[in-house]
């Protein structure tokens, strides 16, 4: 028999301080299922066949599949979590702006900056013996605010126990969706207002209608940097689609077709509804936005393996903060 049937599955595994998905890999490497049945399989996957719990699909079990045993209703928790993680995912737009994500284990933490001069980041012929030129990194005087978010979920065992896991799972990703989102503001607040240490993005006010000579400006301002993302609220999207340089035949047909937004100037355009008025960000996504995650999705474990539900909390804790400053700059406009 293969160990991962024998393996003693208890709640202390979520407290173990490194998740119980790696905790469960470190006891079962999937390694040793390298050309098996199992193969692909992840340690936690591997417990649902052991258990014969299907979350998913035409033929996925009620929830009270996972409270058969002591052993198998540990696994209800990361369920949870993944199921949460599952619908961040989907409505997840920070991909598309975040340079890099740092995991911490503390609710302290302070990034690092480096704010070279116009002359620095040319990188000029160094004459023999003269002194090279440096760049300057230090720690940013503030420490990045960090957010939680989340959800309480409320329902009692005997509510739930006949609901089939696949419509369980739709509510789930829901309340990921809503953290995605609410996540996705933090970061555009601290894209135009700084993350605390001074650096908000500079902003062009123009009066009157959005124009191509607008986009242009904010495409030249924004070197030495590369505009690759545009965030832009929904007049904004509105505007740019209608602007007759943006309305070739192809990118219309794309965006009739699939959804999918222009690409003004060779930059993804997202929409965010949050943003309020006439307003867009350009940015390069690849340094101006650094996310600081606390842990991964934290769920009340105890209460979700011994009460079987009733009142368990679903949330996340991350922050944003500037890489470069000069990497991201705003546009607003009256739209008159």
């Amino acid at each position: 028999m293969a160990f991962y049937d024998t393996l003693k599955l208890e709640k202390g595994m979520y407290t173990a301080g490194k998740g119980f998905t790696r905790t469960l890999e470190e006891l079962d490497p999937s390694a040793n299922y390298e050309g098996t049945p199992l193969s692909g399989l992840d340690a936690y996957q591997r417990q649902l066949k052991r258990f014969d719990i299907r979350v998913g699909g035409p033929g996925s079990d009620p929830v009270e599949k996972f409270f058969q045993t002591s052993d198998s209703a540990a696994l209800f928790p990361e369920y949870v979590s993944r199921a949460v993680r599952q619908g961040m995912e989907r409505a997840d737009l920070l991909p598309s702006i975040v340079a890099t994500v740092t995991k911490i284990n503390s609710m302290d933490y302070r990034t690092i900056t480096s704010d070279p001069l116009p002359q620095d980041k040319e990188l000029l012929p160094v004459a023999e013996g003269a002194e090279i030129p440096r760049t300057v990194v230090k720690t940013q005087e503030n420490l990045v605010r960090l957010h939680k978010r989340g959800r309480m979920l409320v329902a009692s065992y005997e509510a739930l126990r006949f609901q089939k896991l696949d419509l369980f799972t739709v509510t789930l990703r829901q309340i990921g969706a809503y953290i995605a989102r609410a996540q996705l503001d933090d970061a555009v607040n601290v894209l135009l207002d700084g993350d605390g240490n001074g650096n908000p993005a500079p902003v062009t006010d123009v009066t009157g209608a959005l124009s191509y000579q607008n986009m242009v400006s904010l495409w030249s301002a924004l070197q030495p940097y590369e505009l690759n993302t545009i965030l832009a609220s929904t007049p904004a999207v509105e505007d740019i689609l209608n602007l007759k340089e943006f309305q070739d035949s192809v990118a219309g047909l794309d965006f009739q077709g699939t959804g999918k937004l222009a690409t003004p100037l060779g930059a993804k355009l997202l929409h965010v509804p949050s943003l309020s008025g006439s307003c867009l960000i350009g940015l390069d996504k690849n340094c101006a936005l650094e996310m600081v995650q606390a842990g991964d999705v934290l769920t009340d474990s105890d209460k979700l393996i011994d009460r079987q539900l009733e009142r368990a909390s679903i949330s996340v804790i991350a922050g944003f903060a500037k890489i470069f400053a000069g990497a991201c700059r705003a546009v607003s406009y009256t739209g008159e």
